[in-house]
């Protein structure tokens, strides 16, 4: 269609002409029945002849015949070669080969020093030594045999003296304790002291004594129990659309005619709209740090100022 500036909308694509609508026609067919290469079931096809295994015939390989690496080469012998290069070593040595000159000695039993560097050991030798002539000690100390007995109702088997008999009264204990009960009566100057204001075990014989007259014995107030149970007078209404279960009576109809409610009068142009003025601004501001540091170092001072300032 001819657009603006009396334009076709293919001039201002800028294609020569529409594109052809190739599909216009076909038979439509299913996604899932279309074959996945269409021309491999149409013309004749390539036909390779199948695959070939490796085997001892030549019809597993590619060429039609085997084919030879080196042709015309003459024959080697592996172990005249491996000879030659003993041969071209040997020449190499400077003088014969290294022979000991006797073979490995071995032991021929526990204790025996065959096969050994050093040889036999004097000191480990089985000979008997040089040794003095023994001669005996002195007598022992003649002294009288030791006394028999387990010191349970032996006497003198001990080495001091024999303990001397002591009696031991039966009731010495009781007798003690009443020496010293009749010296400690003997010191006392008089009675024991007894309080006079605090003679009884309780201030009254009968602690719970109240003076002033009882209250009267409350009686238990009895509540009035009614016969029976209150019931209702009808069973409960359920709403059923007319108002049939409150307990006022539906509201009376009353009428409310249509009336166009005001809108609020329109503020003609000249008013002016108001706007808060505006808060006091932020300025920068410098630290105190910085002005401190700013008057200690100056043009003037920077090489000699101290390194505290930093």
């Amino acid at each position: 269609m001819p657009g603006e500036g009396g334009k076709s909308d293919m001039e201002r694509i800028g294609l020569f002409s529409e594109m052809e609508y190739v599909t216009v026609g076909d038979k439509y067919v299913s996604q899932f029945n279309r074959p996945f290469n269409e021309a491999a079931s149409k013309n004749r096809q390539m036909l390779p002849g199948g695959s070939k295994e490796m085997s001892n015939l030549q019809a597993g390989y590619f060429d039609p015949h085997f084919v030879r690496i080196f042709e015309g080469e003459g024959y080697v012998n592996m172990n005249q070669v491996r000879r030659r290069h003993m041969m071209e070593e040997a020449k190499k040595n400077l003088g014969k080969a290294f022979l000991p000159s006797s073979g490995d000695k071995k032991p021929c039993g526990l204790g025996s020093y065959y096969g050994t560097i050093g040889g036999p050991v004097p000191f480990f030798s089985a000979q008997s030594k040089p040794k003095e002539k023994y001669e005996p000690p002195g007598k022992n100390l003649y002294t009288n045999p030791g006394k028999k007995g387990t010191g349970y109702g032996y006497a003198n088997i001990t080495i001091g003296n024999q303990f001397s008999h002591s009696a031991d009264f039966y009731d010495a204990a009781k007798l003690n304790y009443k020496k010293q009960n009749e010296e400690h009566r003997r010191l006392l100057k008089g009675t024991a002291f007894k309080l006079n204001l605090y003679p009884r075990e309780y201030f009254d014989t009968n602690p719970y004594v109240f003076e002033k007259p009882l209250p009267p014995i409350k009686k238990a107030e009895k509540k009035e129990t009614l016969a029976n149970p209150f019931k209702p007078s009808s069973p409960g209404k359920k709403a059923g659309g007319m108002k049939a279960g409150t307990f006022d009576p539906y509201p009376s109809y009353s009428a409310d005619p249509y009336v166009a409610k005001l809108t609020s009068p329109i503020s003609s142009k000249g008013a002016k709209i108001f706007h808060p003025p505006g808060g006091p601004k932020s300025r920068p501001i410098e630290s105190i740090m910085t002005l401190n540091v700013k008057r200690a170092l100056n043009m003037k001072n920077y090489k000699t100022a101290s390194v505290q300032f930093y």
